[in-house]
């Protein structure tokens, strides 16, 4: 019988199975560092992802009025603030509201993830919900406004309302005529905040429709209020249409007759009145843009000082409005180092628009708005010269 020849392994397999051992410890090795390397470079966890200090030079600039108000902005730290959206719209609103959640999803909020809560007089439709639950990063929450928060209350005089409001629709008064806008203008400045969807939050930004951001918003805005102890924040500050509000200050001076206690020492009178309080100058912050405190809302302050307003019927004999109401009450009611003036991030509704000054400002932010545009620092009508004189604050030297 022939012996048979023992079949010889080509040289390269002898070596892998000479080495197969070290070849697997090695390639576990391998998977390993790549693993470890993924991880501490993922977006999620790498330096970069500092809102405030992604510069490759480090480098972050403040706009002059942060500076000037002594401000800081906080870096980004993964913890997210109790804060939300506040939404008043309609279904009819819908696609003028659209735009807006995009604006401040696209320069803020994706970053965030902060909840949004939508709030209607009616019920929303299906398709509401859909599209914005679609467009926004946090969770939507949907709720209908109590029937006594969106309604005429018992002590009005429904005749004198009514002759009160033919006589605004003779003078040419802007929603002279409207109920459902007194309806608005009394739930944004007293119920608002005590709908039971906001009860677990402490921060808001009021969202409106036909709104622009135009800038990047570099930090989380509500951990800049809590750092920098700021209960009231606005953007652009204009005059009230006098004819709205003829007894609103009047009303005001026996509110701080009668409760004395709740004016602040360090308050912001010089912002309202240019004559030691005889009479108000119709300068308020302008609440289509309004982030703030809840608590200062939920304040027995405040509350007080709503429920004196809304006992002597201006939002209806009237028209009171919920921006004059809660200017005067930051105005009155908080330390005026509580409010802040925002710059840097560019806004418009219509007709007014914000946009930096400080070129500079405008490249780092990637704003898209036209700075011959800004309404910010104009003389007539608008108010924030007069707010940076009365808290003390210097203004930017290109528009001095």
């Amino acid at each position: 019988m022939a012996t048979q020849k023992k079949k010889l392994m080509p040289k390269s397999a002898l070596l892998v199975k000479k080495y197969k051992r070290g070849i697997r410890l090695s390639f576990a090795a391998l998977v390993v560092v790549i693993t470890l390397l993924f991880v501490t470079y993922s977006p999620s966890n790498s330096s970069s992802g500092s809102i405030v200090s992604k510069k490759a030079s480090g480098e972050y600039l403040y706009p002059f009025t942060d500076i000037s108000q002594g401000v800081h902005h906080p870096k980004d730290d993964g913890k997210r603030e109790k804060a939300v959206m506040v939404t008043l719209a309609r279904n009819s609103d819908l696609w003028s509201l659209v735009l807006s959640i995009r604006h401040v999803e696209d320069r803020f909020n994706h970053r965030y993830n902060y909840d949004w809560v939508f709030l209607n007089d009616g019920d929303f439709t299906d398709e509401f919900k859909r599209v914005t639950t679609a467009l926004v990063s946090g969770e939507a929450k949907y709720g209908k406004i109590p029937k006594e928060h969106w309604s005429v209350p018992s002590w009005i005089d429904e005749d004198k309302f009514e002759s009160a409001r033919q006589k605004m629709i003779q003078d040419d008064i802007i929603y002279g005529g409207s109920v459902p806008y007194r309806h608005m203008c009394r739930f944004n400045s007293g119920f608002f905040y005590r709908h039971p969807l906001l009860k677990d939050y402490e921060w808001y930004w009021r969202v409106d429709t036909d709104i622009t951001v135009f800038c990047d918003i570099q930090y989380d805005i509500f951990k800049f209020l809590r750092e920098n102890n700021k209960k009231y924040g606005f953007i652009l500050s204009v005059s009230e249409y006098e004819a709205t509000i003829p007894t609103l200050w009047q009303t005001t001076k026996d509110f701080m007759k009668e409760y004395p206690q709740y004016i602040h020492k360090n308050n912001l009178m010089k912002f309202i009145s240019n004559d030691g309080s005889e009479t108000y100058n119709m300068c308020h912050f302008w609440s289509n843009f309004e982030v703030g405190s809840l608590e200062f809302w939920r304040s027995p302050a405040f509350s007080e000082y709503f429920n004196f307003l809304d006992k002597r019927g201006g939002f209806f004999y009237e028209r009171w409005g919920d921006a004059p109401v809660h200017s005067i009450a930051a105005s009155l009611l908080l330390d005026k180092s509580e409010i802040h003036f925002f710059d840097g991030l560019g806004f418009h509704h219509p007709d007014f628009t914000s946009c930096p000054v400080e070129e500079k400002i405008r490249l780092q932010n990637k704003c898209v708005c036209n700075p011959s545009k800004d309404n910010t620092w104009g003389d007539f009508y608008f108010c924030t010269r007069k707010y940076f004189s009365a808290a003390g604050y210097s203004m930017p030297p290109s528009i001095v």
